[in-house]
């Protein structure tokens, strides 16, 4: 038994002094020069060595950004994981709390609320792409203030439309809040109260309305 040169993590295994198959240190650490491994034994420490391996690849994709359940079971089936191994890596992770829908759906929205404001429509059919549950998705938009939210968002675009005109302002500032799932009545006032602050006067109704 050898560390592997390029992953210091693995280990390389021989048998009667041939390479035989690589581990995962931490499954092979209570192995043993001269031990003798049957059939049975090495299909055990090599489906270890998927859970382990398939552990391992769900932390790295948990540091890179929050997961649900949901894209980690996705993730893992794309490559093609057993069901087994599935099973072993969602209890793991829920049982250590590194994954948990209720946590990813509160970060999801104040993460939005702070950087790119959505409806609270909107934020459900995110969070519902995303496998999180009907109840969990209610609890964690339940604070949410639409009105508020529409308000940010445009204020997050008015510097690009400041130099417009009444009409066009009013068209482009409707057309960047629908799309961010807002209604129509919602948008026009996030409008007309960005529009006044920006301009110190109220918007000329007789263009463009």
């Amino acid at each position: 038994m050898t560390l592997q040169k390029h992953n210091r993590q693995r280990v390389n295994i021989y048998l009667d002094g041939e390479f035989a198959f690589g581990l995962a240190y931490i499954v092979a650490a209570w192995l043993q020069i001269g031990m003798e491994l049957d059939e049975e034994k090495i299909s055990a420490l090599k489906a270890e060595d998927e859970r382990e391996a398939a552990y391992q690849r769900a932390l790295n994709w948990i540091d890179y950004r929050p997961h649900s359940a949901t894209e980690i079971r996705q993730k893992l089936e794309h490559q093609a994981a057993s069901q087994e191994t599935i099973f072993y890596v969602m209890d793991r992770l829920e049982r250590s709390h590194l994954v948990d829908d209720s946590a990813f759906a509160q970060n999801w929205v104040e993460n939005r609320a702070e950087l790119r404001p959505r409806s609270r429509r909107a934020l459900a059919f995110e969070l519902r792409k995303r496998g999180i549950q009907p109840d969990i998705i209610d609890q964690s938009i339940a604070a949410m203030d639409d009105n508020e939210m529409a308000y940010q968002a445009a204020q997050r675009q008015v510097h690009k439309l400041s130099h417009l005109d009444w009409k066009d302002f009013r068209q482009k500032m409707l057309r960047h809040l629908a799309q961010r799932g807002f209604n129509y009545e919602t948008s026009s006032e996030a409008t007309q109260r960005v529009w006044k602050n920006e301009h110190e006067m109220e918007p000329d109704f007789d263009e463009g309305e």
